[in-house]
C-alpha cells in the first residue's frame, strides 16, 4: 500500500518502511524549537526529569520572539530563563535580540529546517516548515522538555487530506487567500489531527512565501500538520541556505487519502476572515463599511520580502488614514534590512505607519499595538479569536498584506482594487 510524504517522512524517523494511520510511534527529532514564552516551561519540566544535557546542542533553536525586546519585567525574566539554559548548555542555534526574528521565518532562512526533516516545536505555528517538505507540528512544553532530554517524540501518525489547487490566481490573490478561502470551506476543525497535504497546478506556480503561509495556518483548521512536497522552487530557496543535507520525499500515486478537495483559484478572490474564527471568511467585496482603527502587516505568516513589498506597492506615495494606526513588522534581522535597502521602510514610515523592530508583539496581543476596548483591526496575522490583540471587547479581521496597507490608506476594510 502506498504512503503519503507525511508518512513517508515518519516512517524513516522511526526506522522503519512503513507507518499506519492512527498508529503511536517513537520518532528522533531533526530540530527542537522554543520561544521565550514555551522555552522557560520546558526548561523547568527539564531540569525536574533530572536531565543533565541535552541530547544536542545543534538541534535545539531558541528564540526569544514573543514578548521581545522585553516589554516588562516578566517577560524580561522569561528572557533571561532562555538566555541561560542556552549558555550552560552551549545552545548553538540560540537567537538574541539583534540577531533573532520572529521563529517561523528565521529558521527556514537560517537553513535550520530542510525536506525530509521531522521538526517539533512549543509553539502552535512550527507546522510552517511543511512548506520545504518537512513534517513539523506544534507540541507542548512538556513534550519539547522530553525531546530536549531524549531526542524524540511521541506521535499518532495522522490520516491526511489532500487539497487540490487548480486555477490561476488572481492578481492580488496570493498563499494567504487560498489558505484563508481553505479554512472557510471545512471549518476551523475540518482537517482536525490531520496532514494538510498542498497540491495541484496552483501550488507548483507558488513562490516560497505563499507556501510558507498556508502550512503556517494549517492549525488553523486543526491540522496536525501542512505540507507541500519539494520542488524546483522549494530546492532554489533552499540552495543557499541548507545546514543539512536534505531528503526528498513525495506521495505514492496509490496513497490513501481520508478526503481529496478540489479548489479553482480562479474563482478566489481577496479574502478577509471576520471575527472570531479565522474559518469567517468572506471576499473583502462583501465585506461592507467596516471602519478600522489599526492594520498590522507582519506576523510569522505575512512578515516575509514579497509581503512587505505588497504592502508597498499599495502604499506607495499614499497616506495613511487619519483614524489608523499602521504598523509594518518584518519577520527578520535580514527582511529588515532588505526593507531598508529597497527603500521599503521608507514608503511605510512617508505613509503614515511605523517600522518595527522584528517581533511577534501584536499577533499575540503582546505589544506593539494591543487594542483597546471597542477598537477593531485589520491584520495579516493568523488568528482572530476573541481577545487576541488584546480587549475582549476588540476585533480582529485576518488578511493579506496588499489588503491591510488598502484598508490603511481607506480607513476601512478595503480592496486593494480601490488604491491602486
Amino acid at each position: 500500500m502506498g504512503q503519503t510524504i507525511t508518512q513517508k517522512i515518519l516512517a524513516a524517523h522511526c526506522g522503519r518502511e512503513y507507518v499506519e494511520p492512527g498508529e503511536l510511534i517513537n520518532a528522533r527529532v531533526d530540530l527542537v524549537l522554543g520561544n521565550d514564552i514555551t522555552a522557560p516551561i520546558a526548561i523547568k519540566e527539564f531540569e525536574k526529569i533530572g536531565a543533565e544535557d541535552v541530547f544536542d546542542r545543534h538541534k535545539i533553536a531558541l528564540v526569544p520572539d514573543h514578548s521581545t525586546p522585553n516589554k516588562d519585567i516578566k517577560s524580561a525574566e522569561l528572557a533571561k530563563e532562555v538566555r541561560l539554559f542556552a549558555r550552560k548548555h552551549n545552545i548553538v542555534n540560540y537567537f538574541e535580540v539583534g540577531r533573532m526574528g520572529i521563529e517561523h521565518a528565521l529558521i527556514p532562512d537560517q537553513g535550520l529546517v530542510v525536506p525530509g526533516d521531522l521538526v517539533i516545536g512549543a509553539d502552535s505555528h512550527t507546522c510552517t516548515y511543511g512548506a520545504v517538505g518537512a513534517f513539523s507540528t506544534g507540541v507542548g512544553s512538556t513534550d519539547m522538555a522530553a525531546a530536549m532530554a531524549l531526542g524524540e517524540v511521541w506521535l499518532k501518525v495522522p490520516e491526511a487530506i489532500k487539497f487540490v489547487y487548480y486555477g490561476r490566481r488572481g492578481k492580488w490573490v496570493g498563499g494567504k487567500d487560498l489558505i484563508l478561502y481553505t479554512i472557510g470551506r471545512i471549518g476551523v476543525d475540518g482537517a482536525l489531527y490531520s496532514t494538510m497535504e498542498f497540491t495541484g497546478e496552483t501550488i507548483k506556480s507558488l513562490p516560497m512565501h505563499g507556501r510558507f503561509t498556508m502550512c503556517n495556518m494549517a492549525i488553523e483548521a486543526g491540522g496536525k500538520n501542512g505540507i507541500i512536497a519539494p520542488d524546483d522552487i522549494t530546492m532554489d530557496y533552499m540552495r543557499a541556505r541548507a545546514k543539512r543535507t536534505c531528503r526528498i520525499y513525495e506521495s505514492d500515486p496509490d496513497a490513501v487519502y481520508k478526503d481529496v478537495i478540489e479548489i479553482d483559484c480562479s474563482r478566489i478572490e481577496p479574502q478577509v476572515s471576520l471575527p472570531n474564527l479565522p474559518e469567517n471568511a468572506k471576499t473583502v467585496s462583501e465585506i461592507g463599511d467596516v471602519r478600522i482603527d489599526q492594520a498590522v502587516i507582519g506576523s510569522c505568516t505575512n512578515g516575509r520580502i514579497e509581503d512587505l513589498r505588497e504592502a508597498a506597492e499599495v502604499l506607495r506615495s499614499r497616506k495613511v488614514h487619519p483614524d489608523v494606526r499602521l504598523i509594518v513588522i518584518p519577520a527578520t534581522q535580514e527582511i529588515y534590512l532588505q526593507a531598508v535597502k529597497e527603500g521599503l521602510a521608507q514608503i511605510f514610515v512617508e505613509a503614515g505607519g511605523v517600522f518595527s523592530t522584528p517581533t511577534c508583539g501584536p499577533c499575540l496581543g503582546g505589544h506593539m499595538g494591543c487594542l483597546a476596548a471597542g477598537e477593531r483591526a485589520i491584520a495579516t496575522t493568523n488568528r482572530n479569536f476573541t481577545g487576541r490583540m488584546g480587549h475582549p471587547t476588540s476585533e480582529v479581521y485576518l488578511s493579506n498584506p496588499a489588503v491591510a496597507a488598502a484598508s490603511a490608506v481607506m480607513g476601512r476594510i478595503a480592496s486593494p482594487e480601490e488604491v491602486v
